[in-house]
């Protein structure tokens, strides 16, 4: 690795020229189209609720158009933890999706609360039901659970004292998230609302709700067994603070790109909690792989004595769009540490 990193002689750069092609244009606009898709769909929301319950005043109107777009943004969050694989394009890559993922959920937050300051209220258009009530006591029991959550995600370490939850805390906490959204969409499904509105806003926000509850099943009980993959730690190497592993296949082996990277956990060693490191090696023909992985926190520093050859592990991916095909015929590459990963494959 340390060969790799070393500077060649002799070597004429020459100038260095900026050059933007109808491939890089194409491939920002498409980066950017996702953001502007999730933000569209609460907008459409917000304005579809104002809209079909104008009739019944500003406050009740903006009170459902606020409601509304909160189910939405909740709904895209959980479909975003999913990982799909065919969305990732339009966002530039799993981390800036996670990026749009996390600003979702913090504005999902602010549209329940304003949601909750301006609750509409239809009491006196609309006979109550003892099933409209439930729903209503449900989602007042979800909106102060979910902003708990929300505010641990977005708060996970404290500013100025630099308290930090911890990681196995936070993402134990963060896999309640679908479950309170599923009793949202059961409040949005029953809560006694007027009759004979534009049934429009009802299907998508019932369009939503089911995706996003899906969305989450997905993620919690059927990825993990379609999507992680057994390997065997053929070779471990020690480079300092960094731990080169050699994963072997034990079955149909992954195919990724150079730049790209995957999950990976080692439930016998005791490590089942997923982490994200990239691929250093270039794709070989027996599926074989590396990841050279840091020790920079508890997680991973613990992770080398803890692994032995022979051990089973699995991985999850492949994921990322480091891609150095967008840039120019004439390229330069900086790295430092182990930001060099990408450019080892």
């Amino acid at each position: 690795m340390t060969d790799l990193a070393q500077p060649t002689k002799n070597v004429n750069v020459g100038p260095v020229r900026s050059s933007i092609s109808w491939t890089t244009a194409v491939g920002d606009l498409l980066n950017l189209s996702g953001l502007l898709l999730v933000a569209l769909m609460c907008v459409l929301a917000g304005l579809l609720g104002f809209t079909t319950y104008a009739s019944y005043g500003s406050e009740a109107a903006i009170g459902i158009a606020v409601g509304a777009a909160a189910v939405v943004a909740m709904s895209q969050t959980l479909i975003l933890a999913a990982r799909p694989r065919l969305l990732e394009p339009f966002f530039g890559g799993l981390d800036r999706m996670y990026r749009v993922h996390k600003w979702l959920g913090i504005s999902a937050m602010v549209l329940m609360i304003l949601h909750q300051q301006i609750e509409p209220d239809f009491e006196r258009t609309v006979r109550e039901t003892g099933l409209g009530e439930l729903a209503e006591e449900a989602g007042e029991f979800a909106f102060n659970a979910l902003l708990v959550l929300i505010a641990i995600s977005w708060f996970r370490r404290l500013p100025f004292i630099g308290l930090e939850i911890p990681y196995q805390l936070w993402r134990f906490s963060h896999r309640f998230m679908g479950v309170l959204f599923a009793v949202i969409v059961f409040h949005q499904f029953f809560v006694d609302m007027p009759t004979g509105v534009d049934p429009s806003l009802s299907v998508m926000l019932n369009t939503f709700g089911l995706g996003g509850v899906i969305a989450w099943v997905h993620t919690e009980f059927v990825a993990p067994s379609l999507r992680r993959r057994e390997y065997t730690v053929s070779d471990i190497s020690r480079h300092g603070d960094t731990t080169a592993l050699t994963l072997s296949p034990k079955g149909r082996a992954m195919r990724w790109r150079p730049g790209q990277f995957a999950f990976f956990r080692a439930p016998e060693a005791g490590f089942s909690e997923p982490h994200p490191f990239t691929i250093t090696s270039a794709p070989r023909p027996d599926g074989a792989l590396t990841l050279s992985i840091k020790g920079l926190g508890g997680w991973t520093r613990r992770l080398p004595d803890a692994l032995r050859t022979g051990m089973s592990v699995q991985v999850e991916g492949p994921y990322g769009r480091f891609d150095f095909h967008k840039g120019g015929a004439r390229q330069i590459w900086l790295a430092g540490g182990i930001g060099i990963t990408p450019f080892l494959a």
